[in-house]
Order: C-alpha cells, then structure tokens, then sequence
C-alpha cells in the first residue's frame, strides 16, 4: 500500500537515519510487532521496557510509511467533541477518553526527552470557530471541559483580535499540548531498544499469520518465519488488510512546510498549535527551527495515483487559507505532501483483540487526527493484555464497540 505523495519534510530533514537488516533466519520471542512507525515504536519500547522479548518487523525501511508523513499535532482534543462522545455514550466514556488522552501528553514528553533531540515542546492549542453556526457548539463544549477541571479558556471575538489578531467567532484555548518530530522519535526508540538487545529487522514482509493456542507463527516473503508468544498488528493504515471487517474509512490528508520564518514575525505561532471547527478542517504548527506546517483539505482518495495528482494544488490553496487567517506571515510551501489516515465512526482507535483471531493476536489502530496520542496510550493497553492485567481503556478502545453502536 502506497500511503505517502510528494515529499514529506521529515524524510527529507532526517534521510535514513539509522540500518536494521533483513530478517534472514527463523527466530522466536516473546511478542513480534508488525510495523516499525510511531506506533509500533512506542509499543515495543513500552514492552521491551518492562522485560519482554520483543522483535519488530516492517516491510519498509523503519518509519518510511505514515509516520514520515504525520505532521504530528499532539493534542488530548480528538476530533470527536466530548460533549458528542458524551451523547454517543455517557458522560463517563467522554470524560474517561479526555482525561487519558490528557494523561498521554505526559507520557509522551517522557519518552521524548528520556531519547532525546526530537524537537518536543509543550504547546498551547487554539480551536477557533470556523463561523458564527459553530459557535454554540464550542461554548457548550468549553462548559463541559470546564465543569470537568480541563485547563481551557474562553476568547471571544475581541479576545482573539486583540490576544492573536485572528478574526473568527470564538476560540477555546488550552494550555496542553505539544509537539514533536515523529519520524526522528520513532528511529531514536528503534536505535535505542536495538543497542539494549530488542531485534530490529526492516524491509521484511509477513505474508501469513497462524495462530494457535499458545503462539503465534508469522512467515514472510523471503521464506524465515517468527514463533511469539503475542503477535502486535501496528502497521497503522495497512493493517486493515489482515481484517475481514471494515473497521474505518481511508482517507487523504495534505500538508506542506515552510522555510523557516522569522521569529519575530511567526509571534505566538511558535508556541501555539491552531485548528478550526470545520470538518474537514484547517491545522498548523512550527517546527524548532521556525517552519511553518500546515494540513488540512481532507478528502477521500484513496487510490494513490489520484491522490499524487492534488498535492501542488492542494498546497496552493492551504496556503491562500493561511495567508488569509494569518496575513502578517510570509510562508510559501518548500515541501508538500499527502498521506493517508483512517477514521473510525466515532473518532476513537482500536486497540486489543478482534474475533477473527484468537486472543494471542492483538491489533493497534490509532486511528483518528491524534494517532500519536492513541499509540501512546495503546502501548500500556496492549502490555497490560499481554501481561494478563486489567486496564481501564479496554473495553473502550476494543473492537465490541463497533458492534454496539
């Protein structure tokens, strides 16, 4: 599966930063992980972290799939409101998804700083209006974040034009977010477990997996197979194909980055993540350096020929939208990209077991616009599975839920 057009700024900044080797032999483990992205990265650290025998496969080079095409916004703000997960659900489902994606930034910063010069900073996240019809719907779900003691703050009108010279109905601001260079942190992880004794193997493709009662048997196309006591699917979007059940819609998103901008002109933009209403809607971010990124234009291509045509002119016109919102920047495109995502109905992921499979064969799907976030929180999910221990996103992350609602 082709998940990435044009050029994606992560790949281009980092290049290749570090060899793991073909697997060439069969070998076994405690628990293999399927995909070496963001998401398998933080699952295998988390495991091999806490004394499992882990082996990670990927069919790519490390990192060369989704996750150098993420512009990884880190926000606990998924793009399901909490006052709609509320209705779907109940009040404690929304506050329970909130509060751990709250929780997950932490976590995150942790690991960012504990490998180490992966651009991380702590961020605020700005969600304005996109028109004045969104409005009651973002005071209503400020009223919600607030009665629950999330760290937010009401701008109106005024407060946005006089505060960030925006001009939009309102805004809630939160003081909790963050950002990060995805595909440096996944190679950083990768290289570290791989110098402390996890084994790494890239450019390794499974083509079957056999599980039985006590293990779990992956063969790949040069002809070595892998016996696991646990088997993790975290090759992102392309896991779907190892599903009989459609779990979530593909879709295309598009980005581009800028030179880097002056400090003085970007103002509160270098320390501010900001994103609009509107579905699908407009989101950017700076890097360390100063660039600006910015995505955005959502649509459902999902044939990648089609989706490789559109991206100069889905550049053009990010970049006509951020001239208008922010005319004081100067930010031509110097690299543009599209990648595919999936979402799932309720904008929550997919973690654990699915029927299809016995239970030694474990999914992670951190589906949605926070897959960072959700792989972060996966990660402790899947080990306490695997470790046979309860924990409190089961149930809500689980395939059940599509069944139920």
């Amino acid at each position: 599966m082709d998940l990435k057009s044009g050029y994606p700024f992560w790949a281009v900044k980092n290049g290749l930063m570090y060899a793991f080797p073909q697997l060439d032999a069969d070998l076994s483990c405690d628990v293999a992980v399927v995909g070496a992205g963001i998401t398998g990265a933080l699952i295998a650290d988390e495991l091999a972290g806490h004394g499992h025998d882990v082996v990670v496969l990927d069919r790519r080079d490390v990192c060369w799939g989704s996750t150098s095409a993420s512009t990884a916004l880190l926000q606990y703000e998924i793009d399901t409101h909490a006052t709609d997960l509320a209705r779907r659900y109940d009040q404690a489902t929304a506050l329970l998804a909130y509060q751990s994606c709250l929780r997950a930034i932490t976590e995150i910063e942790a690991v960012a700083h504990a490998v180490g010069d992966v651009d991380f900073a702590r961020c605020d996240s700005l969600y304005y209006a996109s028109n004045r019809a969104d409005h009651p719907r973002l005071a209503d779900e400020l009223a919600w974040r607030k009665q629950h003691g999330f760290p937010v703050r009401w701008l109106s009108r005024a407060a946005l034009q006089d505060e960030y010279g925006l001009t939009a109905p309102a805004a809630i601001l939160s003081s909790v977010a963050a950002r990060v260079d995805p595909y440096r942190l996944a190679s950083r992880l990768l290289d570290r477990m791989q110098r402390a004794g996890t084994r790494v193997f890239d450019r390794t493709q499974v083509v079957s997996i056999a599980a039985s009662a006590r293990s779990v048997e992956l063969t790949t196309d040069s002809g070595p197979s892998v016996r696991a006591g646990h088997v993790v699917m975290a090759s992102g979007y392309e896991a779907q194909c190892w599903l009989r059940q459609r779990v979530a819609k593909n879709l295309s998103s598009y980005a581009y980055i800028s030179d880097p901008v002056d400090l003085a002109a970007l103002g509160w933009m270098a320390s501010t993540l900001l994103w609009e209403s509107a579905r699908p809607y407009l989101y950017l971010r700076c890097t360390g350096d100063g660039r600006l990124l910015v995505g955005g234009e959502d649509d459902d291509r999902d044939i990648p020929a089609r989706r490789d045509r559109p991206v100069e002119r889905k550049a053009a016109t990010l970049q006509r939208k951020v001239a208008r919102l922010l005319p004081r920047i100067e930010a031509q495109p110097a690299f543009a990209w599209a990648g595919t995502f999936a979402e799932t109905s309720d904008g929550l992921p997919l973690f654990g077991r699915h029927p299809q499979y016995g239970p030694r064969v474990l999914f992670a799907l951190a589906y949605g616009g926070n897959g960072i976030t959700y792989s972060m929180l996966g990660a402790g999910l899947l080990r306490a599975q695997i470790e046979r221990r309860s924990h409190p996103l089961t149930a809500l992350f689980s395939f059940a839920r599509l069944a139920s609602h």
